[in-house]
């Protein structure tokens, strides 16, 4: 692991990316939490916060690598020579004369955007009315040892039976690692969350109807293999609150008015435009 990758992984273990300003510094160039924010938020178009949470780190590390990396070519472009050339200045004239034009849009439909206003009685009638769109599915936090037989699943099981609470957490991660011939078994066998029918039946029937800190006690068997299932969590159906869904709800609903606002507009402008 080089010293680049150490420091990122530290950053984003102790929390420090979610407070700090200045992230990392490439040849004193500081690198921001601001920075990486506006990166996440255009690679996801505004969807980083929907963006799974076991994968939310992983992605700003990859975020703040691709940043460092562009630090270290500009960097070098600039050593060698690259911004002084004439191809160089040419180029950048070029991207000036557009970006000028796409700034003055972006900037115009901002103000245009922020002078929509959203009323609260707005927002909950929308909220009344959609909150099947607010109902989260019933889900659960599992792990899973995948093997090829069952004789094998059923001794990984009799390893697992005289264990509870973390002893048998922390054996079934330890198995996984070392006999699950599953993708995820590199991670203890962690599948995160999922919801009903996002597994293949047999393990999906079995699994919901575990209770938390359990382990199956026969093999589950599927057109994979055998599972030994460990229920790690398991969350109710429910329906999120109003003010939990608030800003949400007021962002898609300025978006539609913004829709309808954009073509009065550009209606009105093209009336008054001469176009030949």
């Amino acid at each position: 692991m080089n010293k680049v990758t150490i420091l990122l992984s530290a950053l984003l273990l102790t929390g420090a990316v979610a407070s700090a300003k200045t992230l990392v510094s490439v040849n004193g160039k500081p690198i921001t939490q601001e920075e990486v924010d506006q990166e996440l938020m255009q690679a996801t178009q505004g969807r980083f916060n929907q963006v799974p949470a076991d994968r939310q780190a992983a992605f700003r590390q990859q975020v703040l690598q691709q940043l460092i990396g562009k630090e270290l070519i500009y960097d070098d472009a600039k050593k060698s020579g690259i911004t002084k050339s004439a191809e160089y200045k040419s180029e950048y004239k070029k991207l000036e004369e557009r970006m000028k034009k796409e700034l003055a849009i972006q900037v115009w439909q901002k103000k245009l955007l922020d002078s929509i206003k959203i009323s609260n009685k707005e927002l909950k009638d929308y909220y009344k009315k959609n909150m099947d769109e607010f109902r989260e599915k019933e889900s659960v936090h599992a792990r899973h040892i995948l093997v090829k037989t069952e004789d094998e699943a059923k001794k990984i099981i009799a390893q697992l039976k005289s264990l509870s609470g973390d002893k048998l957490k922390a054996k079934f991660i330890e198995l996984a690692k070392k006999e699950s011939t599953g993708p995820s078994g590199k991670n203890g066998g962690d599948l995160g969350y999922f919801s009903k029918g996002q597994m293949v039946p047999a393990f999906n029937d079995k699994v919901f109807s575990m209770k938390k800190g359990t382990i199956t006690q026969q093999p589950v068997k599927t057109q994979f293999g055998y599972h030994v299932i460990y229920l790690e969590d398991k969350k109710p159906s429910m329906t999120r609150k109003f003010d939990e869904v608030k800003a949400f709800i007021e962002q898609r609903l300025k978006m539609e008015k913004f829709k309808e606002v954009m073509k009065k507009k550009m209606d009105a402008l093209q009336k008054k435009a001469v176009i030949k």
